[in-house]
C-alpha cells in the first residue's frame, strides 16, 4: 500500500513540475495568443481587451493555477486558435499518434530482440560484425533524414503510398497501415540499433558470470542456459530501456508527422507552439509526461515479475 501511494505521489509531483516548467518557459517566449489572433489589426486597446477576455492580463502564476484548477477537474481548457475544447482536439489526434507509436514499438521489439540474441550467440562471427556496423550506421542517421528518404523512395518513386494523403481507416484499412508503416519504421530504425546492442551486451555480460560455467559443468546446454537463466537475468535492463524507448517514440513522432503530413499530436503541438496556444501545448506536454511516467512504472512492474530479487526493493 505504501509503495503504491509513493508511486502515485511520484506521478503527481512529476506532472506538476513538468506543467509548471512548461507554463513558465512558454510565458517567457515573446508574443502571446492575443497578438497572433489580431495580427496586423492589433492596437493597444484591442490587445488589452482581448487579453482581458482570454485571461492573459493576470500574472503568470495566477494564470497557471487557474489552468491547473480546471485541469484537475477534467477541463483542459479551450484552444485560443481553434476555439474548441482541447480535450476534443486531443481525442481527434490521439488515435493516429497512438497507432504510429504502437507500430513503431512493435517493429522494434520484433526485430531487435531476436537480432540481439542471435548476435550474442554468434559473438565475433560475420553476422555479429555485420549487424554491429549496421547498428552504428542506423544510430547515426536521424529519423528526419530517414523519413525524407522513405517519402522519396517508397512514396514518390515506388508509389507505395501518396505523400500527404493518409487513407481513412474505415475506407481503406490496408492502405492506412501501409502509410503508417513507413513513418513508424523511420522512427524505429535507430531504436532497433540501440536495443539490439544493449541486449547483445547484456546477454554477453550475463554469459560471463560464474553461474553459467557452473551450469555448463553440470551438463546443461548453452541454449538451455541462455533461455532459462541468461535472458531472464538480462531482461530487466532491456525492459527498462524499452520503456524509455516507448516514450522516446512519442517524441520522435513529432518529426515524422511533419514529414509524412500526418494529422497527429506532433503536428498539433508544433502548430500550437507557433500560435502561442498555451492550453493545447500544456495539455499535450502533460500527456507526454504521463506516458513517460506510466511506461517506466510498467517497466518496473514487469521487472519485478521477471526478477523476484527486485520485489523486496
Amino acid at each position: 500500500m505504501r509503495a503504491g501511494m509513493k508511486r502515485v505521489l511520484t506521478i503527481l509531483c512529476t506532472l506538476f513540475l513538468v506543467s509548471l516548467f512548461v507554463f513558465l518557459a512558454f510565458g517567457a517566449i515573446s508574443g502571446d495568443a492575443a497578438s497572433r489572433l489580431l495580427g496586423t489589426q492589433a492596437t493597444p486597446e484591442r490587445l488589452a481587451a482581448l487579453r482581458a477576455e482570454m485571461g492573459l492580463d493576470a500574472p503568470q502564476l495566477v494564470q497557471y493555477f487557474r489552468w491547473l484548477g480546471a485541469f484537475v477537474t477534467g477541463d483542459m481548457g479551450t484552444s485560443y486558435s481553434y476555439s474548441m475544447p482541447v480535450s476534443e482536439m486531443l481525442a481527434q489526434k490521439l488515435p493516429l499518434t497512438g497507432a504510429l507509436t504502437l507500430i513503431a514499438f512493435f517493429i522494434i521489439v520484433c526485430v531487435s530482440i531476436p537480432l540481439g540474441i542471435v548476435c550474442a550467440k554468434r559473438e565475433g562471427g560475420l553476422l555479429d560484425r555485420s549487424v554491429t556496423v549496421l547498428c552504428q550506421i542506423m544510430m547515426a542517421v536521424p529519423p528526419s533524414f530517414t523519413g525524407i528518404l522513405f517519402t522519396y523512395l517508397f512514396g514518390l518513386t515506388a508509389k507505395l503510398f501518396v505523400v500527404g494523403s493518409l487513407p481513412a481507416w474505415r475506407a481503406d484499412p490496408a492502405g492506412h497501415l501501409v502509410y503508417l508503416f513507413f513513418p513508424a519504421l523511420a522512427v524505429a530504425l535507430p531504436r532497433i540499433a540501440m536495443t539490439t546492442k544493449l541486449l547483445r551486451s547484456a546477454i554477453l555480460t550475463e554469459a560471463a558470470r560464474p553461474y553459467v560455467r557452473t551450469s555448463m559443468s553440470r551438463g546443461m546446454s548453452r541454449t538451455r542456459i541462455l533461455y532459462a537463466h541468461v535472458l531472464r537475468n538480462a531482461a530487466p535492463s532491456v525492459v527498462t530501456f524499452l520503456a524509455m524507448t516507448f516514450a522516446d517514440i512519442v517524441a520522435g513522432s513529432v518529426v515524422v508527422e511533419q514529414i509524412f503530413v500526418l494529422p497527429g499530436i506532433g503536428r498539433l503541438l508544433l502548430a500550437s507552439i507557433s500560435n502561442r496556444d498555451a492550453p493545447v501545448v500544456q495539455a499535450i506536454v502533460v500527456l507526454l509526461a504521463l506516458v513517460v511516467v506510466l511506461a517506466n512504472l510498467a517497466a518496473d512492474a514487469l521487472n519485478r515479475r521477471i526478477d523476484p530479487r527486485l520485489r523486496s526493493k
